[in-house]
This record gives C-alpha cells, structure tokens and sequence, in this order.
C-alpha cells in the first residue's frame, strides 16, 4: 500500500513526538515572519525525501506482520511504525509554521495534506505515543489471530465461520458462531478505550477538537458540512433500501417461521448469510423470485472450468489489459498472498499493497472459490491499478481523491462483471435474456444496496466515540440503535454492556475509516454510467460491460492518475462531467428490481 493509504493502519498512525508540540508559541511567533515560499517549498521536498525513503521498510515489515502474525514481526512492525510516524507527526506540526505564509495553491494543498494525514494522531508525550504503537500492534494481532473453540481442542477461525454462515440454514448453528465470534473483541475494548483517550490528546496537539474532527476534515469541506453531505446521499437510497429490507424480511420469516422472524421489528442479524449482516447475497436461494431464473452460477462455473486461485487473479488481471492498462508486474505473483498458509496464522481480510510506491504491487487475500471472491479480486486489483497510476505524482498526492474513490474503483470494475463479460471470457455458453435481470439485479442489490447503511453507521458510531460523546458503558448500546435505525437489524440475543461488538469488524480495532466504503457504493455507480457512456455501450446500465473498451480505460486512467493532487470535485468532473456525488444513478440502475419489489411488498407490513 502506498504512504498515505498506509497511514490508514493503526501500526502506523501511531507514533511519538517527543519536543515537536505546537503549543511552543514564543519559538513560532519568533520564526513566523521570516519564513519563505521557497522555504516551504523546501520543507515539502524533505518532507517528500524522508518519508518515501522511510515507507519502503516499514511497509515491508507490516506486510510481514500481516502474512505471518508472531511476536517478533509484531515488534519490528510496531517499531519501524513509530519510525515513519515520529517523522509524519513531526512534520505535520511543523508545516503549521507556513500557515501566514502566501503560498501558491498547490504548496498549500500539500500542507494541508500534511497536516490531515494522520488518522490516529500521536501526542508530543513520548511514553504515552509509544503506548499508542503497543496498543495498535496488540490490537492487529488479537483481531487476526483470533479463534472461537466449542471446545479446547476444537476451534474455528473468521474465515471458517465466515463461510459457513454464507452457506448454514440452521439458526441455533449461525447463532452460534456469531456469539462466538464476538467474544473475540471483548478483551479489545479496555485497549480501545485507552486508545481514544491518548489519540484525542494528539489530535488536539495538531489544533483539532479531537479525533472525530481530525477524520471529517479530509474531505474538500468543512467537518461540519461532511456530516449533511452524507445524510443527503442516504435520503435518496433509503426508499430503496426499505423496500428491499421489507421483501427480505418477508421471505426470511417464510422460511424460518415469524417466531423467528417477527413481521415488525428488525431482522435478527445472523440470519442474513454475513457475519456482520453487512451484505446479504448469500441469502439470495431464499428471497429470489419465484419463477424460475437463469442467473449465472459463477461458483460453479470457475469449480467446473478449473480455476485455481492464480488462475482467478490472472482474468482479473486480463480485465485491466483489455481496457489498455499494463500487465501486473512479475513480482506481483511471486510475493503476493492468495491462500491462506497453514503453517502460521495471517491477516485473511483482502487488502491491497504499494510497498515501494513505484512497482511492488501486492495483494493479501485468502482467496476461496467463489463468485463472490471473484469480484473481490478484480476489487482489489483496482486497487493496485490505482497505486500504480499516481505513483509520479509527490508523495503527499500518491492516494486516491477522497477515500472513496479508490473503494469505489475496483467496485466500478466489478460491475463490468455482468453476463456479456462471463460469455467473453467463457464462464458462460450464454447470456440469459432480459427476463433474468429481476433475479441478477436482486443479486447485485443484496450486495450492495444492503451494505450501504452499514457502510455509513460505523462511522457514525466511531465519530461519537472518538468525540468522547458517549462513554465506554454505552459503545455497544449505541452500535445497536444505529443497527437499528440505519439497518433495521438487531442483535439476535441480548448483548452484554461488557460486550464490544464494533470490535468484532477488523475496521475498528484496525482505525480504518469506514465512510469511503460509504462513498464508494455511491460513486461506483457514477463511474460504471460515466464509462459505459464513453465506451458507447447501448445496452440497459446494469447490463453494461466496459471490458475490451480502451477509450474507457484511457478516461479512468486519466482520472487515476490525478491522485489527490487536486479536490475531489475536480477528479470527479474529469471522468464524469460533475463535481458532485450523485445517488439517483442508484435508482436508474436499478430502476427494474424497484418497481418488482414494490409489487411484491402489497399488502405487507413494511418498516420497523
């Protein structure tokens, strides 16, 4: 992963500072008038040098840590983390001094991209900034080495249950392993607690109110309008999402029986095929049409064509070649992880890696055989295409134009995956007719109209927590009334007020933010119209594929290749020709399976 993108993970966000606080006001005021345009111009190009020199290591070493979890690659993690971060917190308060300075724009988007750049940031205070490294180091390694065991001798990890509850239709059985699973976080919370306390102490030292703030002003606005944006782009989706929930809540009652599935209150969240009830496509047997559909089994298809896990990431790999992208390099096989080894333990949650920012391109997955990982893989790899087209840009501009962006970019490609593209490259001997769209689009949604107010509430809870809003006592109180009202799903038993249930998603004792993933299911849907328009397609936008289209992929690079170096607007506007985000391009798309729900939700009794 790239500086900045690295900077999202909590083993290098946090980090000492010992004598670089701002509050040295007689130094600063001393020193504020005689500094220069070409200082900080100067300053930039230290910054630059000494952080990309300092990233290779480190990224190395948290790739270490992440492909084999053991003390010793969790003590150089950690350590060669606070070497990058010391530096970056050092820097960050310094840039401050330019401040009065009049700089030219892009010098001042630097600066303040310096400033904005950590997520967890680290308090002059030397013990307790090294506590910070500790916590977050302890914290990867709970969350990746953790293990629900029936019994002493038999254990299941993340990945085990994960699959069995994509596929399990035995209530007490899915209870069972999301309890389970749950108690993993438990010994987390103390941790956290300390975690927020000391990074709000940093985050005041950069002169922001706390970390919650720190994390809002990243976005081209000010924190204080972040917030409303967001609200707006939920009000065009939730009609959508509350037909969906009602038909899905309707069928799993069906199926379960209404003592299990009450008609009006939320769905209990282990029963929708997630361990998170984040996504729910691995329900879709159970609240599909009845008519018969030909929908496209992707699973069965890559078992029965033998596709190995390399033989997936090369058709990912292909797809990007065919839009005009150069192939993958040749390291990027050699040094990736695909499957999960059976000797150690490793961080299976699929992420993707820049270690030098140049051409070490890397994936992390354990990779199952799956349509669904299918998709995943080709996610990923837009994240690897994105990396590596910014990759001339300054350091400080290697990301994506807001968070989203990069989520949204491999997503976008994902939604090329459609019946054209599985025929084209012979998954499939034919493209079934238009009256299979209600069952394709149903499955799409399940994914990713389902994920949307999860993808918004997480944060939502975590700028309450990292605002010191709420106290510990009510984390989980307050992770399960957003559930609610956002979702309308709840925790199948009574949770503990000891329980950590955000804990239990590796975003949060990871501190990666969870909004670009938000932002990333609005956006997708803006590109995958903005390419299909460019490619010339005439087909239905849910039946649009971009693959085989070099004037598509020479826009999208266009686009990636701007890194951050410009406001996200400006980006936007390249590819799509408007620098707003836009959610009725959710509604155009799936305009068909709307009005089919609505049909199948008369006369029922619809909201929670």
């Amino acid at each position: 992963m790239n500086t900045t993108k690295r900077l999202l993970l909590a083993s290098i966000f946090i980090a000492l500072c010992a004598g670089c606080s701002p509050n040295n006001a007689s130094s600063t005021a001393t020193k504020k008038a005689i500094y220069t345009v070409d200082d900080a111009k100067a300053f930039l190009q230290k910054v630059d040098t000494d952080v990309t020199r300092l990233n290779k290591p480190a990224s190395h070493a948290a790739w270490a840590y992440a492909t084999n979890i053991n003390y010793d690659n969790a003590q150089v993690d950690a350590y060669l983390g606070e070497q990058l971060s010391v530096m970056w917190a050092k820097y960050a308060v310094e840039a401050a001094k330019f401040n009065d300075v009049n700089v030219d724009a892009d010098t001042r988007r630097q600066l303040n991209l310096l400033k904005s750049g950590l997520e967890i940031a680290p308090p002059s205070d030397p013990a307790k900034a090294e506590r910070l490294a500790t916590i977050a180091s302890d914290l990867a390694g709970m969350y990746g080495a953790g293990k629900y065991c029936r019994t002493e001798n038999e254990c299941f990890s993340l990945v085990e249950m994960s699959a069995e509850m994509g596929v399990s239709r035995d209530p007490a059985l899915m209870l069972e392993f999301w309890e389970g699973w749950r108690k993993v976080s438990v010994p987390m919370k103390e941790m956290f607690v300390e975690q927020v306390s000391i990074a709000n102490e940093g985050a005041k030292e950069l002169g922001y109110a706390n970390t919650s703030e720190l994390w809002r002003t990243k976005y081209d606005m000010p924190a204080q309008e972040f917030p409303k944006e967001l609200d707006r782009l939920w009000g065009q989706i939730q009609p959508f999402y509350e037909s969906l929930h009602c038909h899905v809540r309707a069928e799993l009652s069906d199926y379960y029986g209404e003592d299990i599935v009450p008609l009006d209150k939320p769905i209990p969240a282990h029963l929708l095929g997630n361990m998170w009830a984040q996504s729910w496509g691995n329900i879709y047997d159970i609240v599909k049409p009845q008519q018969e559909m030909n929908v496209p089994d992707v699973t069965k298809a890559l078992t029965e064509q033998g596709y190995d896990e390399i033989k997936m990431v090369k058709q990912a790999e292909n797809f990007f070649s065919s839009l005009g992208f150069d192939p993958l390099p040749d390291t990027f096989y050699e040094r990736s992880m695909f499957q999960k080894p059976q000797e150690r333990e490793v961080q299976c949650h699929a992420s993707a890696w820049s270690i030098d920012e140049k051409d070490d391109l890397r994936i992390k997955m354990c990779i199952q055989k799956t349509g669904e990982e299918f998709n995943v893989i080709h996610h990923e790899l837009g994240h690897n295409y994105y990396q590596r087209a910014y990759k001339d840009q300054p350091m400080l501009y290697r990301g994506s134009a807001n968070s989203g962006f990069h989520e949204a970019i491999g997503d976008t490609i994902a939604l090329s995956i459609t019946p054209t593209y599985l025929q084209q490259i012979g998954l499939i001997d034919e493209i079934p007719d238009e009256s299979n769209d209600i069952g394709m689009l149903l499955k799409v949604a399940l994914d990713k109209i389902a994920f949307i107010p999860f993808g918004l509430l997480v944060d939502q809870w975590r700028w309450q927590v990292l605002a010191g809003d709420i106290t510990p006592e009510q984390y989980n109180t307050l992770w399960w009334q957003l559930r609610e009202k956002y979702q309308g799903v709840a925790a199948p038993v009574t949770r503990s007020i000891d329980a950590f249930d955000p804990g239990a998603k590796y975003h949060v004792p990871a501190n990666v933010s969870y909004t670009r993933y938000f932002l990333a299911h609005i956006l997708q849907f803006q590109f995958h119209k903005a390419l299909c328009d460019i490619a010339g397609s005439e087909e239905a936008l849910h039946r649009c594929s971009i693959y085989g289209s070099k004037k598509a992929g020479e826009a999208l690079n266009n686009m990636l290749e701007m890194g951050k170096s410009r406001p996200w607007q400006e980006a936007m506007t390249t590819l799509t020709g408007s620098p707003n985000m836009d959610a009725s391009t959710i509604q155009a798309y799936f305009a068909p399976l709307k009005e089919w729900l609505d049909k199948q939700n008369e006369g029922r009794n619809c909201g929670w």
